[in-house]
């Protein structure tokens, strides 16, 4: 609170304004709505402010979000885990539910009046940890500290071949493959992408690394690492090593059923209210139910941690997310000799 900063000052108002600008780091369009619309009031030595007002979703809420569980929530922020199969957004092409709508419904359990922001995103079938601001507030200080890189994210990839110490950094633009849509490819003229490797750990049939993002361009892991000749397992479209479900499979080249005691990629949380919601409508839902994807259709990656500073505390906040059953699964079966 900003105590003597403020009530020590002959123009209080001046005072609160300076404080909430230069030492909160509130952010200049927010302050200056906030002014406009009454939401900055000065009590005896409080500050109140109008941080928490009443929004509309932005999207309609679904209960069918399988696999997508809370990683962390206060008021501020939440984080929550998307698993494979599942868009962080509608992209207009289809109905299924993304996690936006399953964040929605999220909301709409604890009472609603939250829009829905996510401030940053994952690939369909890569898991993983996603950031949601909760307020305009924390949208605007989040969504500046992701321009200046001061959101750290963690990955984790399981890739073909030996990959060496000494492949530490990848700095090689991306841009768009002319000969197909939704693939990227290093290119001269692309835009600037630096991915870190920070960790390699060999197994007998190929690597896991860890990675840092220092740019967040469209499939920038995939591309670079199929670039260095280490692609992903299971990424087809860029030339990764199918995904093999046993060691007989690694083996011989055949598929093999998983084991019996295999557990599903996660189990889905029962919000609040979803039961009820289920039982009283027999109306056929709005949004298809997403399932995991298939294995040999997703690549091996995934977003095991997230680091940022907390919107309001400015404290660091990190976030982990364990590694999903069939990442742990596929590194068993690589592992063996």
């Amino acid at each position: 609170m900003p105590g003597r900063a403020v009530t020590s000052e002959a123009d209080k108002e001046a005072a609160a304004d300076r404080w909430l600008l230069e030492t909160a780091g509130m952010p200049e369009k927010l302050h200056t709505r906030l002014r406009r619309e009454g939401g900055i009031r000065l009590q005896g030595d409080r500050l109140r402010l109008a941080l928490f007002p009443a929004r509309e979703a932005g999207i309609e809420p679904a209960w069918d979000g399988a696999g997508a569980e809370v990683l962390y929530e206060d008021d501020f922020v939440l984080v929550m885990h998307k698993p494979s199969g599942m868009a962080v957004h509608p992209d207009g092409s289809g109905t299924a539910t993304t996690l936006d709508h399953v964040v929605a419904a999220h909301y709409a359990a604890a009472g609603g009046g939250i829009a829905v922001r996510h401030i940053h995103r994952l690939d369909k079938d890569t898991t993983g940890p996603v950031l949601y601001a909760k307020n305009e507030y924390a949208q605007l200080v989040l969504d500046e500290d992701l321009r200046q890189k001061a959101v750290s994210r963690q990955y984790a990839a399981i890739v073909a071949g030996t990959v060496p110490a000494s492949l530490q950094v990848i700095d090689a633009p991306i841009g768009r493959d002319r000969h197909h849509a939704a693939r990227r490819r290093v290119s001269p003229g692309g835009q600037p992408a630096v991915t870190r490797i920070t960790g390699h750990e060999p197994l007998a049939h190929g690597t896991v690394v860890t990675a840092m993002l220092e740019t967040g361009r469209t499939h920038q892991i995939r591309v670079h690492l199929s670039h260095a000749g280490h692609p992903l397992y299971g990424d087809k479209l860029y030339g990764g090593p199918a995904w093999v479900t046993s060691v007989a499979e690694r083996q011989w080249g055949s598929a093999s059923p998983a084991p019996e005691s295999a557990s599903p990629q996660r189990s889905a949380p029962v919000l609040p209210g979803a039961r009820g919601a289920a039982a009283g409508s027999a109306a056929k839902p709005q949004h298809e139910a997403v399932t995991p994807a298939k294995t040999e259709e997703r690549q091996a990656l995934h977003g095991e941690l997230l680091v940022f500073r907390h919107p309001w505390t400015r404290r660091p906040v990190e976030v982990a997310d364990p590694w999903p059953e069939d990442m742990l699964r596929l590194k068993g079966i690589l592992s063996a000799t």
